[in-house]
Formats: structure tokens, sequence, C-alpha cells
């Protein structure tokens, strides 16, 4: 399994330098952090304001992400991409629209379903359809975890969160997309089992480092 997977696209990009753009990067990671926590708190105890999977909010993450850095921040490739170090090829840019709209409404009609099932379905899904450009695998993984904490009705706790890990170490999370990529292509089921497990693990890793703080913060 290839340790790094990354896509690329025939588009001019804004910041050619690799200094500047990994300071620009950085800064938008902060904020697309910022505006996840502030879409979990607008749903996490409001029962008067139920959640529903819309295509706005992934295009604001995206918009977060790539401000300053690509001149398609915030919408839909107009054309192919390819995902180098991974088999599977995203479909056509005219059916990105309608394979999110399908996300969403799976998610939205299988809200009963667990959290780590619907996070880790956005997970996969969303890098199946890779709908950007680029920025695809930062805005799966923050979308993923808005669900993942939507759906538990609560704030998680951890300075380090589940996408902070999965970037740390890609490697099991692109072993875990890839096997749910196969499972699509080979019976037309959704199996994200794998792609589950991770999560578990990082969720798990995530409480664990947020207890571990808690007692540090106590003494």
């Amino acid at each position: 399994m290839p340790s790094e997977r990354y896509t690329s696209a025939h588009t001019e990009e804004l910041i050619t330098d690799p200094a500047e753009r990994a300071i620009r990067e950085a800064e938008n990671g902060l904020h697309q952090a910022a505006f996840a926590l502030e879409a979990i708190k607008n749903f996490v105890k409001e029962p008067e304001r139920p959640f529903h999977l819309r295509q706005s909010l992934l295009i604001q993450l995206h918009q977060k992400a790539l401000a300053g850095i690509h001149p398609f921040a915030g919408t839909f490739r107009n054309g192919p991409v390819t995902i180098h170090g991974g088999r599977h090829q995203p479909p056509d840019a005219h059916l990105v629209a309608e394979e999110v709209a399908h996300m969403c409404d799976y998610v939205n009609e299988n809200w009963k379903r667990s959290a780590v099932f619907l996070s880790s379905f956005v997970l996969w899904k969303l890098n199946w359809i890779h709908p950007f450009p680029d920025g695809n695998g930062r805005t799966a993984r923050a979308l993923s975890y808005v669900v993942l904490n939507v759906k538990t009705d609560s704030l998680l706790p951890g300075t380090t969160t589940i996408p902070d890990f999965i970037s740390a170490d890609k490697g099991p999370y692109y072993a875990a997309l890839e096997a749910a990529d196969v499972a699509w292509k080979d019976t037309g089921d959704v199996n994200v089992s794998e792609v589950e497990n991770l999560m578990e693990a990082m969720l798990a890793k995530q409480l664990l480092q947020a207890a571990d703080e808690a007692v540090k913060g106590g003494t």
C-alpha cells in the first residue's frame, strides 16, 4: 500500500512557491477547523434544529481549506482528476453534483445508524467522489468529523482530533479507503468496515489523550 496519495487536475494554482503554500495551507487548516467547530455547535444540544447534511456545508468547508490557494475554492471540479497512489478513478465531472446529492441523501435517510458508521461512510464516499480539483482529503476528514460530533450530540473533547491523527499517519487511512473502494466496485455494496475500525481507533486515541490532558490540567 502506498504511503501517500495525491490528486492531480488540470488547473492553474494561485500559489506556486512550496514554502508559501505550506504556510497558507496551515492557516487555512485552522480556519477550516474553526468553521467545522462552529458547524458542530450549531446542532449539538439543539433539538429544535435537526441536522441534515447539505451540499452547502461541504462547499463551505472546502472554501475554507483552499481560499487563496486554488482559483476554484468552494467549487466542484469541471474536469477529470487522477488519484495517484490509488486504484480508484473518480466519476466524471458531470456526475459530481449528483453523487454528492446521493451522499447527503444516504446520510440523512440513514441517520438512525451509528455515528461511527455515518462518519466513516462520509469519509469514504467523499474521497470516492473526489468532487474538487484539490483539497478532497482534508475536506472529507473535516466533514466526517462534523457528522461524528453531531450524531453523538456532543462536542468531543481533545485538542488533537481524529482528522489530526489521520493526517499524521495516512497509511492506514489510505488502506481503509481502498478496501471500501474495492467492496463497492466488486459488489455494489457499501462496506466501510475497515474505515469504521480506523475511526474507532482514532476516536479512542482522541478520548484517551483528552483524558490525559484533563488529568495534567488538574494537577
